[in-house]
């Protein structure tokens, strides 16, 4: 089945997490002016859309995913009013603003938590409260139940006023919304229209598919997520998804995508395949975990050919695909699947992989999602101790894994690859102090490669990471076949990689291109050094040369090596 053209599937879309991205008044944190400010370089990109993490008042305990009022701005990144300019600048750029969706939790602080604390009509049921002793408060085999949470805590908080518990698959400030209420969906169904006529793009939507809690039995015990069969993927959830679509989404030129914890393709189609009319888009984290033994941050050998396994099943198994490789809850890609050895120097392993990548990922079938900073091959934050990590998912792991008795050593080693706070620091605009993002003490430590690697000294470079995205984003744009074609696997080795993308035949005008004979090959050496290919792989490379990440100006049909951390492009 051919996808029907949409604007959104046509743009590239680029995540911002404002408290990194770029400040405007010293503080150390980014903000909303400071957006505003780079908006000219983030319409050099060549994006359509961007997404911006959690600007809401929030007190912060989860870096803005614990709301406490989702119809104003934090002080931290501004005002409504520097938000409404955000939005009617952005337009001007022909860039649209999409919205960060938190409808799982809320923060503690917030006024419907306080009022339901108090059994303050119509709040009371608006979470998901449970009856107990209080003399059983501190009797972990009393609580409600033996669900844990996802930051590897129980998940029932004793409220002392309320004299009851209150379930939070998150942190214990961040309590459940109860969706069994429809009191509350009203509650959502305002917000989302709130900001929408506001000229807003769309919502990237947080763990949208554990929002309904059909039982809340105990579960079957794991060493994480305990219960989580009473709350993946239950139909209630598709229910208030499919509602608020016919309700709010559909009277808007919008799109969402949903983060999905924990998914499989099944549970993917369900939750965006276009008939079903729940969301556009969702992001599932399998094409990252090739190399992780558990989610990710237990590491083991990468495979290339499992890379493309993991990719065909979804880009062949979903009407469409969020393409993504980076956010603020992964690691940096060049330093997970790439190599970011020499990073900023020219032809070094890390330019060429942060090349390569790019080319992988704006090449696959889907909307592609570029996060702050990959677009100049961003790295892993030099870390020396854990009293330089803020996250409080890696703090909980590391507590969790001393309790399974790893040792220091270990636990320190895999949690400062798998950390967070690896996608968050601050975005390296320049080579001086601060690295161009604020004039203060910034809120988490800054890379000190950015002495070498920042967006001041690749912006005039041809041949730097920032100028192949470009190229990249360019060539996507101007190709049908690339937007829209059919995705096929053609071989996979260890480090070896070769994907086709091919017109699909429709009589649909918009896909004049795409019903054309074009096609185009794409291999990947995933390899810090040069393999010889084989017969069959020379077979398939045929064509003429549109994109080379290590400065080819052709490609012959006789080549018998790929170089090292070499992708090439080649149109049919």
């Amino acid at each position: 089945m051919s996808p029907q053209p949409a604007w959104w599937k046509e743009g590239v879309v680029y995540q911002i997490y404002p408290r990194s991205f770029q400040d405007s008044n010293g503080d150390g944190k980014g903000d909303i002016p400071g957006i505003i400010s780079r908006l000219d370089e983030i319409a050099a990109l060549g994006v359509r859309v961007i997404w911006l993490s959690p600007v809401y008042k929030s007190p912060q305990i989860d870096n803005g995913y614990d709301i406490s009022d989702y119809y104003s701005i934090d002080p931290i990144f501004g005002t409504m009013e520097d938000m409404d300019r955000l939005i009617s600048e952005a337009k001007k750029r022909n860039i649209g603003i999409v919205m960060d969706l938190v409808i799982n939790h809320t923060s503690d602080e917030h006024q419907w938590f306080q009022k339901s604390r108090r059994r303050e009509d119509p709040y009371t049921d608006y979470y998901i409260w449970q009856g107990l002793p209080a003399s059983s408060a501190q009797s972990k085999k009393n609580l409600p139940n033996n669900w844990t949470s996802f930051f590897m805590e129980d998940c029932w908080e004793y409220d002392d006023l309320r004299g009851e518990y209150y379930l939070h698959l998150f942190h214990k400030k961040q309590p459940d919304l109860n969706y069994k209420n429809p009191l509350v969906y009203d509650e959502v169904k305002n917000i989302l229209q709130f900001w929408l006529d506001k000229g807003i793009a769309g919502f990237r939507c947080d763990v949208i598919n554990v929002i309904w809690k059909t039982s809340l039995a105990d579960g079957k015990k794991s060493i994480m997520l305990t219960g989580l069969e009473h709350y993946k993927c239950q139909e209630g959830n598709h229910d208030i998804l499919q509602k608020l679509r016919k309700d709010v989404l559909s009277n808007y030129d919008c799109f969402t995508v949903g983060e999905a914890v924990m998914i499989n393709l099944d549970d993917a189609k369900l939750l965006s395949n276009a008939d079903r009319q729940e969301l556009d888009m969702v992001f599932y984290f399998d094409h990252l975990e090739v190399d992780r033994r558990f989610a990710r941050f237990i590491p083991k050998q990468f495979s290339a050919a499992q890379l493309l396994h993991r990719l065909t099943k979804w880009q062949q198994g979903l009407d469409w695909n969020a393409i993504y490789f980076e956010n603020h809850d992964q690691t940096r890609i060049v330093s997970h699947y790439g190599d970011d050895s020499g990073a900023g120097e020219r032809d070094s392993h890390w330019e060429r992989s942060a090349k390569l990548l790019a080319a992988l990922q704006i090449t696959l079938r889907g909307t592609p999602f570029v996060y702050q900073g990959q677009e100049i091959g961003m790295t892993n934050f030099d870390f020396s101790s854990f009293n330089q990590i803020k996250d409080i998912e890696t703090h909980n792991l590391n507590r969790l894994m001393k309790k399974l008795c790893f040792p220091a050593w270990l636990r320190w080693k895999w949690l400062k690859l798998s950390s967070r706070d690896n996608t968050r620091t601050p975005f390296q605009w320049t080579a001086g102090e601060g690295a161009g993002f604020s004039t203060g003490q910034s809120w988490l430590g800054i890379n000190a490669n950015h002495t070498k690697l920042n967006y001041e000294s690749q912006k005039n470079d041809a041949d730097s990471v920032l100028s192949f995205y470009k190229k990249m984003i360019n060539l996507r744009r101007s190709s049908e076949v690339l937007k829209y074609g059919e995705f096929k696997p053609l071989l996979a080795t260890k480090k070896l990689l070769i994907y086709s993308r091919e017109s699909v035949q429709t009589e649909n005008s918009s896909y004049k291109e795409a019903a054309s004979s074009e096609a185009y090959i794409i291999a990947c050496n995933f390899s810090g050094k040069r393999i010889k290919l084989s017969g069959e792989a020379r077979v398939l490379l045929q064509g003429t040369l549109a994109v080379s990440n290590i400065g080819r100006t052709q490609w012959n049909t006789s080549q018998t090596f790929l170089e090292a951390w070499e992708a090439v492009v080649l149109r049919v």
